[in-house]
């Protein structure tokens, strides 16, 4: 057999890695998350969508947000992936062990959320709970079970032939940037809240792709993505930025790999 007909029997066995489209926080935006889905190409069975977390908080419809994402696997041919945003992790923290901290900051945007779960009126912005509504945020009880359960199952970080997904980044070791696997033994949390300028200027090797530090406060004269517009998607010498503040008055953002094709919900 010619080396030319070994190579397309070759090419017929060994499947092609499919897209996959990277999406990043989305934060209780249920407007852009649809208008961004809709804006995608028809996906199939070799497609991942990958959702970086912080699906809560902030914006008006955290409840909905979260049942669309649960119901996806069963409305599309993709594989689906959500990840676990430090919002996640911060409410399985207020279930576990309380942590007011993170409950009283307006900015928080919990008490939209709470709002959102017992689908009542949105609170204006210096609106404040009031004693009833106060009990149940610093409890998270009025998070449904099947949502703090969905919300436990979030995994830290997804890896494909094209980029390592992981909300916040990668933390330095004693040898370097940690692989995600070795960061969940280590350091676990770190990928989901770290914010470090180090990571964001130094780290280099396999693509990594991530949310939660807004697009507009990673270092500007390192994106090679529009660098004139701060607040667009960031891209680094090996990393990409999509935290581009939806549910904060910006915008939902979405890479497809390895196509590096950019999808807005503006």
């Amino acid at each position: 057999m010619s080396s030319l007909h070994s190579a397309a029997r070759q090419a017929r066995l060994t499947p092609m890695p499919g897209r996959t489209f990277a999406i990043g926080d989305i934060h209780g935006d249920l407007t852009a998350l649809r208008t961004l889905l809709g804006r995608l190409p028809p996906l199939v069975p070799t497609d991942t969508l990958v959702f970086l977390g912080d699906y809560l908080d902030r914006g008006p419809c955290s409840a909905e947000v979260i049942q669309l994402l649960r119901d996806l696997p069963r409305r599309t041919p993709a594989r689906v992936v959500a990840l676990r945003g430090n919002h996640e992790d911060a409410w399985l923290e207020i279930l576990d062990h309380g942590w007011p901290e993170f409950v009283l900051p307006r900015s928080h945007g919990c008490l939209e959320a709470l709002r959102s779960f017992e689908r009542r009126p949105q609170p204006s912005p210096d609106e404040q709970p009031d004693p009833k509504e106060l009990k149940r945020l610093l409890k998270g009880s009025f998070l449904p079970r099947a949502v703090v359960k969905w919300m436990r199952s979030l995994p830290y970080f997804h890896e494909d032939e094209h980029a390592i997904y992981v909300h916040a980044g990668l933390p330095y070791g004693p040898r370097g940037f940690l692989h995600p696997a070795q960061a969940q033994v280590e350091a676990p949390r770190a990928l989901l809240w770290l914010r470090d300028q180090r990571f964001f200027r130094d780290y280099r090797g396999k693509l990594v792709v991530f949310g939660h530090t807004s697009t507009e406060l990673l270092p500007p004269e390192l994106s090679s993505y529009t660098p004139e517009d701060p607040a667009d998607l960031w891209a680094g010498p090996s990393t990409v930025g999509l935290d581009t503040r939806c549910g904060r008055g910006g915008f939902l953002t979405a890479l497809e790999l390895p196509a590096r094709l950019v999808y807005e919900s503006r």
